[in-house]
């Protein structure tokens, strides 16, 4: 049985697709929105758009359900990659605060997941605050396990609790 933001969610026209350059002022808007502390600056961003190494991959709604409506941006997941290895890490998850508990951090977080793998990785790795209720809730329902913790991680002494996710089974 679904709940009832999954089926929220499923009637919310959104599209995943990686971030333009176009997007950079709403990418800034939105980590300001999201996150108190610890937020990426816009050239911090620029480069993750433009990487080879890095995908922000966005979640954007049209503002009108004609096609013509102008996007709106709500959500970003930020994935990095080192060539030499095959465990991909998840460094940000982001959700528009008006947009929280539509199902927009598990859609985000399968679309990494999917990107992960299309790049060969095995593994997804990642950080969340150990205060992040909800975000830990998203992991360990998506088959997440906790690795560890990481002290003192966060800008005012937050620690991190590490999670991983096997992506390819047998590699």
């Amino acid at each position: 049985m679904s709940t009832r933001s999954e089926r929220a969610a499923a009637r919310l026209p959104v599209a995943i697709r990686p971030a333009r350059l176009a997007d950079l002022d709403a990418l800034v808007a939105l980590e300001h929105a999201a996150f108190a502390t610890d937020r990426a600056e816009r050239r911090a961003i620029r480069h993750a758009i433009r990487s080879a190494s890095m995908t922000l991959l966005v979640a954007v709604v049209r503002e009108e359900a004609e096609a013509g409506g102008a996007e709106i941006l709500v959500g970003a997941a930020t994935i990095e990659r080192r060539r030499t290895s095959r465990i991909a890490r998840l460094s940000s998850l982001a959700v528009a605060p008006a947009r929280a508990g539509l199902g927009l951090g598990r859609r985000l977080l399968e679309a990494a997941e999917a990107d992960a793998r299309s790049h060969g990785c095995a593994r997804l790795r990642l950080e969340v605050r150990a205060d992040n209720g909800s975000g830990i809730r998203l992991y360990e329902r998506g088959g997440y396990a906790r690795t560890g913790t990481k002290p003192d991680y966060y800008e005012d002494g937050m620690e991190a609790w590490c999670y991983e996710k096997t992506l390819i089974e047998g590699r």
